[in-house]
């Protein structure tokens, strides 16, 4: 009686094998997902960075690993004594690690002190060369002028840079010209 129920309850089981290493694509699947991020990142023990973003997406195993910001990033940057020297926003960013290349899109804001204000709807900055660089339209702003223009190259601290196209507007002290005569 034994080997009959073994027999009816076996035969009321149907096995399903199912291949799920075909429909797996790990290179676009998420390695890690952190949620509510507010990070500090240091260099030989010095504090350097702080990022804020709603969430984190590592990608390690893509062709070219990378990490997603899709819903915003806010980084502050600090001197050695812990002030705040600069900031960027932006709406989304992309860090592709191993050319150590951001990619930042919509709204880019960057600040550096004192008073620079540098606008644009997407910002590349290669940690690598220590550059930033747009191929878009750009806005600045300081305390002496406004520039405008369609693409940006800059060192990495924004002291030294250039708009390729530019269209600017630039304030003028009309006291201070002399007449041509």
């Amino acid at each position: 009686m034994a080997t009959a129920l073994a027999v009816a309850a076996g035969s009321c089981t149907q096995e399903t094998k199912v291949d799920v290493s075909s429909n797996l694509h790990p290179e676009k699947m998420a390695s890690m997902v952190t949620h509510n991020v507010n990070t500090l990142i240091s260099d030989s023990g010095v504090t350097q960075y702080k990022i804020v973003a709603p969430v984190w997406y590592v990608y390690d195993e893509a062709d070219t690993p990378y990490w997603s910001f899709p819903k915003g990033l806010y980084l502050q940057k600090f001197d050695p004594a812990f002030n705040v020297v600069a900031t960027v926003a932006a709406d989304s960013a992309f860090f592709f690690r191993l050319q150590k290349l951001w990619r930042l899109e919509g709204n880019v804001e960057m600040t550096k002190k004192p008073r620079d204000l540098f606008l644009s709807p997407r910002v590349f900055w290669d940690q690598r060369r220590q550059r930033l660089y747009s191929d878009t339209f750009i806005h600045i702003e300081n305390e002496t002028h406004v520039l405008e223009g369609t693409g940006f190259e800059s060192n990495e601290r924004l002291t030294e840079y250039r708009i390729l196209k530019p269209t600017g507007i630039f304030p003028v002290d009309r006291d201070n010209l002399k007449p041509d005569r």
